[in-house]
């Protein structure tokens, strides 16, 4: 009797609500798995950037090794959700501008793009890590043959 209490405990953390990178990926359909739509969503959002703006507004946010079942790339990029505690447990929001799943995966939008990692990838990296990748693969190639 006590365990199911526990789990009908909304701070337990089977409790807490799932977000799967999909539901806020902007290049997803809604067949795939997209929640809202594609002005509100940001591109190839990841479970790490998800975390991060969760704890930076305050949530309690948890990374799990779970794969969406919509996702049909099974590459380990693609890999994980985050659960966030958006109830007391009273039932009441933690946080009173996120009430809902929904309210939070919009949120998520706008910030995401804000991000360090974000600005900083868009600026620099695309011609300075490119150029090395690119090499070590013909080097790859041309000791093989």
């Amino acid at each position: 009797m006590a365990l199911a209490r526990e789990n009908a405990d909304p701070s337990h953390k089977d409790r807490w609500i799932c977000m799967y990178p999909a539901y806020i990926n902007s290049k997803k359909t809604a067949v795939e798995g997209r929640r809202i739509t594609k002005e509100k969503g940001v591109d190839n959002p990841t479970v790490t950037e998800i975390r991060d703006v969760c704890q930076a507004i305050g949530l309690t946010a948890v990374v799990e090794n779970k794969m969406y079942t919509r996702e049909l790339n099974r590459d380990p990029v693609f890999r994980g959700r985050v659960r966030v505690q958006l109830k007391k447990e009273d039932g009441s929001p933690v946080l009173d501008q996120y009430p809902t799943r929904k309210a939070l995966m919009i949120h998520l939008g706008e910030l995401i793009p804000k991000l360090k990692s974000r600005t900083q990838k868009q600026g620099g990296s695309d011609t300075s890590g490119g150029g090395s990748q690119d090499k070590g693969k013909k080097n790859k190639r041309n000791r093989k043959r």
